[in-house]
């Protein structure tokens, strides 16, 4: 038995309600997010070494949102619930369903990037390399949320710090919610935020969140529980690790190029 300082998950995913709308803890740590990247975007445009405006940050931000989110519903329902998708295909739109996926939001998010750099004549890795230092608030964010609904839970463990997730039968998981928080959220903030003091070159710093983020999630999936209705494929890796594998190859070739085009 686990002898950890919490034994049962018991927090009230809603906020509070008046009358039938009901404000959810998840929704609103996304709003933090989203908030927190507006001012830190604004804050680095008012840097003299950045050519960025306030005008275009908040038209590079909201498309980025949207395509986020639709690109992390689009993902979700074509990696976790194809057969379903197959089956029923305005499964897609059943949002209040839940269900939303980090690597379909980032194709979103990078379509939207390639649309502005054309529309704005910039270069592509001019405004990814904006863009990515502004993400991990709210990836962090985001799975504090997880945490608060009870979901995304981890694998079974006897840590002293394991919990019981209500939905997740009687047994002492990992708060694998709460490792992502730190991992995807603090650490691979703090790394992008060094680096981009350092005035890296281009593409250096979108190449450290490929490759960092898709690492770190790699490391993390060992202690989060692999979704039931796929378990391990090939009893050995997770749908989220497959995932990330194409990201740490392409955050690495990016960041190769990156150095190769500094010393040219």
């Amino acid at each position: 038995m686990s002898q950890g300082f919490v034994k049962f998950h018991n927090i009230d995913p809603v906020l509070f309600s008046i009358g039938p709308v009901s404000i959810r803890w998840y929704g609103l740590m996304y709003l933090i997010g989203f908030i927190f990247a507006i001012q830190f975007a604004n804050y680095r445009a008012r840097r003299s070494d950045n050519d960025w405006t306030r005008n275009e940050v908040s038209d590079l931000l909201f498309p980025c949102f949207f395509g986020g989110v639709f690109g992390g519903r689009i993902g979700y329902v074509l990696f976790y619930n194809f057969d379903l998708f197959w089956k029923d295909p305005l499964h897609l739109f059943k949002v209040w369903m839940g269900g939303m996926s980090f690597h379909g939001g980032l194709v979103g998010v990078i379509s939207v990037i390639f649309w502005y750099a054309k529309k704005n004549e910039r270069s592509f890795f001019d405004v990814a390399d904006f863009i990515a230092p502004l993400v991990p608030f709210g990836l962090g964010a985001g799975r504090i949320g997880n945490f608060i609904n009870g979901e995304l839970w981890g694998r079974v463990t006897h840590v002293p710090w394991a919990v019981i997730f209500p939905n997740a039968g009687p047994f002492f998981r990992h708060p694998s919610q709460l490792y992502e928080f730190v991992l995807e959220g603090i650490v691979l903030f703090l790394v992008l935020h060094y680096f981009v003091k350092k005035l890296p070159p281009p593409g250096l710093i979108s190449g450290l969140f490929l490759a960092g983020y898709g690492i770190l999630r790699f490391f993390v999936e060992y202690f989060r529980e692999p979704d039931s209705h796929l378990g391990l494929l090939g009893g050995f890796i997770s749908m989220g690790q497959v995932l990330s594998l194409p990201m740490v190859v392409s955050g690495v070739l990016v960041i190769l190029c990156s150095y190769r085009f500094q010393r040219q």
